[in-house]
């Protein structure tokens, strides 16, 4: 299935949580008096993604919340956090002047407890005019309470079984669509009934058919989420946890098990790609900075429409943890410009310029199949073949020792690590 938006057929994201990249408060004890013009600070990085190689820039949570940008309170208004309606334009306009497309996060499975709707609805009663927006227990013991989403207390979950939810998702993204970004995020997509999306998909195609629409689904049916929700693609998340579990584990079966599946999911949609984001520990601290490497040589070389989370093209560590503000150690503030940056990361950069580059050169990898050469725990050699099997890399991965890629041409020339390059392990 072709995905609507044509950029998408060859694109390569940059994914930045804003919040915490421009140095945000993201608990603030207190609301700042007035916006505070820190999103320009991401205008200032536009230039690095350009020369990352990247084509689009995939954005974090920017509308109105109250503290992680996921418990919204205002869906049509910018973070004042992050500043003014004028500041979110003018980086739109940065970003297609350079050829970037933006993609934005839609947090349409829940709102925070405080948004002003969800506190009308709760005072005034079901028959109020918000009610009928929330999926509140109007009978629960103590008074009426909303249903929490995933067992988070701040964060009240859409009824989605009723036309206002469904209504209210196609009046937040098309408002967006309609200052000029290209695309959306679905964030816990898997949370919301199929049928939801297709009736909100739908809607927003009448007036942007094409929209790129991205649905975060972390676990299940891929394919069939994909048929029923009418979205262009899902995150994939078991490749994800194929590459870094299979390289730290000296596993590699796994890895190939995984891409025979991810195959297979390539015969019905293009899977949204990474090894790194937001919501995960940095992939250099799930594998190391060699395999890390090596990842991304994964990530360059298979089929899919692949992202680079902001800072792991510098080596950036982080771990993720079960707590409050376990999230932050992954989402830390940026300096303000690349320059500001330690000089030690440049080495792992340089090494995604160049895959970067390799499959830029090579678009056919977007619809990629892999097949395998040589398979053991520690060995796996595979050819990634374009879909009319019209040309092929070869990929060899060893990890029996330190962590080791290397991409060749289909007649054995190798492309990558190029001499003056860094190399996994070397």
């Amino acid at each position: 299935m072709a995905s609507h938006a044509a950029w998408s057929e060859h694109a390569v994201l940059w994914h930045v949580y804003p919040l915490g990249f421009c140095g945000a408060p993201i608990r603030p004890e207190r609301p700042e008096p007035a916006p505070v013009h820190r999103l320009r600070r991401l205008t200032a990085w536009l230039d690095h993604a350009v020369a990352l190689g990247a084509s689009a820039l995939l954005l974090g949570p920017v509308h109105a919340s109250a503290t992680h940008g996921y418990d919204t309170l205002d869906h049509l208004r910018l973070d004042p956090r992050l500043g003014t309606e004028e500041d979110f334009d003018a980086l739109v306009a940065a970003c297609h002047q350079r050829g970037l497309r933006v993609v934005l996060d839609a947090v349409l499975s829940h709102v925070g407890r405080e948004h002003p709707a969800l506190v009308r609805a709760l005072r005034e009663g079901p028959g109020s005019p918000d009610a009928a927006l929330f999926d509140i227990d109007w009978d629960a013991p103590g008074g009426p309470a909303p249903r929490v989403f995933e067992g988070h207390g701040s964060l009240a979950r859409l009824d989605h079984s009723g036309q206002a939810a469904r209504e209210h998702a196609v009046r937040v993204l098309t408002h967006w669509l309609d200052r000029g970004v290209d695309g959306w995020r679905l964030d816990a997509a898997y949370s919301v009934p199929t049928d939801f999306w297709a009736d909100v998909v739908a809607a927003v195609r009448r007036t942007h058919p094409d929209a790129w629409l991205l649905g975060e689904v972390i676990h299940g049916d891929y394919a069939g989420f994909v048929r029923a929700s009418g979205v262009d693609t899902v995150t994939q998340y078991e490749l994800w946890k194929a590459v870094w579990s299979s390289l730290r584990d000296r596993n590699l079966y796994e890895l190939d098990w995984t891409l025979r599946r991810h195959c297979a999911l390539l015969e019905e949609f293009v899977p949204q790609t990474f090894v790194g984001n937001h919501d995960v520990t940095r992939i250099a601290s799930l594998a190391g900075r060699d395999g890390a490497l090596v990842a991304l040589a994964v990530l360059m070389t298979v089929g899919g429409v692949p992202s680079v989370y902001a800072g792991d093209e510098h080596g950036f560590t982080g771990v993720k943890e079960e707590r409050l503000g376990g999230d932050d150690a992954v989402r830390p503030a940026f300096p303000d410009t690349p320059g500001e940056l330690a000089p030690w990361g440049m080495d792992v950069l340089r090494a995604h310029q160049d895959l970067i580059g390799l499959r830029r050169r090579h678009p056919w990898l977007t619809t990629a199949r892999t097949e395998a050469v040589e398979l053991s725990n520690t060995r796996f050699v595979y050819r990634t073949v374009a879909a009319d099997g019209g040309a092929s890399l070869r990929v060899e991965l060893d990890v029996a020792d330190t962590p080791r890629a290397v991409v060749r041409a289909a007649d054995g020339a190798q492309l990558w690590p190029l001499p003056t390059a860094p190399t996994a392990g070397g």
